[in-house]
């Protein structure tokens, strides 16, 4: 299956999603609304969504534990603080917009999600925080992944 038809799938669901850029106009390596994703967590995106842009609350509930976040919201110790404020979305849309987000390059373009985890764990280098979580969260992201094509597959 061509990933553009499982992009294609999603384009009818009521939220846009996009992805941050740094001061010099380059795309930064993951959605969310911070200035910097290095020192912002997925729960003070969604926050922020919420709190300043008065963000649908399904929207939210997205950001605040899209691609696993909940895994890097533990190791910045937010954890407990991202699922207090915001209940994880229904599976089925959450694992929609893994999908999206891991087999999308920040730049748009569509890459394997194999090649996607790769190329964020060699961005951050070993030992950082982001490489942590998305290693442990590799299982889960290809599961849902695997399930989002499915679903196109069935909808195709």
């Amino acid at each position: 299956m061509e990933p553009s038809g499982q992009v294609a799938a999603f384009a009818d669901l009521p939220f846009i999603v996009g992805f941050d850029q740094d001061g010099g106009g380059q795309p930064q390596q993951g959605l969310g609304v911070g200035e910097d994703p290095d020192d912002v967590g997925a729960a003070l995106d969604a926050r922020y969504l919420r709190d300043a842009q008065h963000a649908d609350a399904m929207l939210c509930r997205l950001v605040a534990h899209h691609s696993c976040a909940i895994i890097e919201a533990g190791e910045r110790g937010l954890a407990d603080v991202l699922s207090l404020e915001f209940e994880p979305a229904p599976y089925a849309l959450s694992s929609a917009l893994t999908c999206c987000d891991m087999t999308t390059r920040p730049d748009g373009e569509l890459v394997p999600v194999e090649q996607r985890l790769a190329e964020i764990q060699d961005h951050y280098g070993p030992g950082h925080l982001v490489s942590r979580s998305i290693q442990r969260a590799t299982p889960m992201i290809l599961g849902a992944v695997k399930q989002a094509h499915n679903r196109a597959a069935h909808i195709a």
